[in-house]
């Protein structure tokens, strides 16, 4: 009796989590299939291409933009997600192993500023970054400000350096290491989960951002980024529903790649995080 109900609860288990991987993957099978379709396929109720249209992907690349809009994807992900680990982690640092007057309030303004929404200093900001700097029509002033740090990344980093015993910087210490060197040596090392955590979550933002691109770049074509283009790629293709998916497929293929190859340091970034307070 007791097997038989081992048995009842592993298939109840198991059902569930297969009911829930097909929720979340039949839509993208869905995506993937229509971007396969031939045009007229595309608007019928078939699921299955009758002829597998590769020759789609090509027609995407082909349109007018659609590199541009690659590479300056690629220069705000990735340069961002640079600036953006090296100026947070210093601060994190700092606020995970320093004892110095303040260090709470410090700590306070950090979550404070993870509580604001964008939208509320997105005037004042634009305001200096296109009248005041004159970098309307780049992405630049999305790329600058992550020289300066994020709250959620320093945040997400102070969390998971608390992890590490000050005995490991300690001993650094006795041995002559500086407080840089320390952090060189010894405590990057042991945060590569926590930095790949933090890393990973700025591309992905940086990758789908379309609100940042469309308040700054809107206005030239040649500084879009791919969330961007794709709504003018729709807009172009409105009844081309094979080309639309085709595109979707490019945008999100990379962040789907990075985040399966990257997805163990992942998890276990996010995991430790908050073990200590």
């Amino acid at each position: 009796m007791t097997r038989r109900k081992a048995s009842l609860q592993w298939i109840a288990v198991h059902s569930l989590g297969v009911a829930a991987a097909l929720f979340f993957t039949l839509p993208f099978v869905f995506l993937v299939l229509t971007s396969l379709m031939s045009d007229s396929q595309a608007l019928s109720r078939d699921l299955v291409p009758h002829t597998w249209e590769w020759g789609n992907y090509r027609k995407v690349f082909d349109t007018p933009g659609f590199l541009t809009w690659w590479r300056n994807t690629l220069l705000y992900a990735g340069l961002g997600t640079v600036l953006t680990v090296v100026s947070s982690v210093p601060v994190a640092y700092a606020l995970a192993k320093f004892r110095f007057r303040g260090r709470r309030l410090s700590l306070m303004l950090v979550i404070s500023m993870m509580m604001l929404p964008p939208q509320v200093v997105v005037i004042p900001m634009y305001l200096f970054w296109a009248k005041q700097l004159g970098l309307s029509g780049t992405l630049w002033p999305l790329i600058l400000p992550m020289a300066c740090g994020d709250a959620f990344s320093i945040f997400l980093l102070r969390q998971f350096l608390t992890t590490i015993p000050d005995e490991y910087l300690d001993a650094a210490r006795v041995d002559g290491c500086g407080e840089l060197r320390t952090l060189l040596r010894v405590v990057l090392p042991m945060a590569r989960p926590g930095i790949a955590a933090v890393a990973l979550f700025q591309f992905f933002y940086a990758w789908n951002d379309y609100f940042g691109p469309q308040i700054y770049a809107s206005e030239n074509p040649g500084a879009w980024t791919l969330s961007y283009g794709l709504e003018s790629f729709k807009g172009a293709h409105h009844t081309d529903w094979n080309l639309t998916m085709a595109a979707t497929v490019l945008v999100m293929a990379p962040v789907i790649v990075v985040f399966f190859l990257a997805q163990k340091a992942f998890v276990e970034g996010v995991t430790l995080t908050g073990v200590k307070g």
